[in-house]
């Protein structure tokens, strides 16, 4: 659907203008009925520190927007998990953190797109948690002293769903509240608006470094309130659940890594 994303988003285009008309309509999943990962991104780009809340609580002195650039990273596509998946705490790892992000999911590809046309190269919004082990980001073996493959990349440690929102039912991007809760406890709450660089600043910067393709994922930066500013971690048994407003919600348990 993706790959043929011109062809398919009439059709949507239509659907998406009576669900906003008419209002949703929900019902339960059938017995027995589960949710998976809406789909497998090839590429997992990430904004770090793009909120400047987030920024300040994990010690991070910024450059004025006018002066910087978005800090992109990868996240492996191995790392992608469903609804009610767990989350497995890798046996090495002792500060498994959360983060809540929009996600972008590109439909349309292409090189140097600039800000003003980049969202039309949106096809839908979804949710991610952006997991991380806040200790095994660091590395004292190297000069270089962060590890940010490792640290965010482990199995599970990339939540996604509960399902695909084309972006013609989100409307503006940047006008959607974040919360994440652990155990039922609100750890996270903010706005999209709050973002340094926007969605579409996000995408066009990404665009004059390489050519993106239908399919290809954009984590847009998490806000404040992760459990590196107040060492708190997640522990087995715990439950977090991440949430964008007009998106969903996603749940997930915490498990501990079995031994083989």
């Amino acid at each position: 659907m993706l790959d043929r994303w011109t062809d398919v988003e009439p059709a949507l285009a239509g659907l998406a203008a009576n669900v906003v008309e008419a209002g949703p309509k929900f019902e339960p999943l059938g017995t027995g009925t589960k949710l998976c990962a809406p789909y497998r991104p090839v590429r997992i780009f990430a904004t770090a520190s793009n909120y400047i809340e987030h920024a300040q609580e994990m010690g991070t002195v910024l450059a004025s927007k006018a002066e910087s650039q978005p800090y992109v990273f990868m996240k492996a596509d191995s790392s992608i998990i469903g609804p009610d998946e767990a989350i497995i705490l890798p046996q090495r790892a002792e500060k498994v953190d959360w983060e809540v992000e929009l996600a972008a999911v590109i439909g349309i590809g292409g090189r140097d797109i600039p800000v003003e046309k980049a969202l039309d190269h949106v096809a839908a919004y979804t949710v991610i948690n952006d997991i991380t082990s806040r200790d095994l980001t660091r590395r004292s073996d190297f000069p270089f002293k962060f590890d940010w493959f490792r640290g965010k990349s482990f199995d599970t440690f990339a939540p996604l769903g509960p399902w695909l929102v084309p972006a013609d039912c989100i409307g503006d991007p940047q006008n959607l509240r974040l919360t994440l809760d652990v155990n039922g406890t609100r750890k996270q709450d903010d706005s999209t608006g709050s973002m340094i660089f926007s969605v579409a600043e996000q995408i066009s910067y990404l665009s004059s470094i390489l050519t993106l393709r239908p399919g290809d994922l954009i984590a847009t930066g998490t806000p404040d309130g992760v459990g590196m500013g107040t060492g708190e971690f997640l522990n087995c048994g715990d439950i977090v659940t991440a949430a964008v407003e007009k998106v969903g919600a996603i749940t997930n348990p915490i498990r501990a890594s079995q031994i083989a």
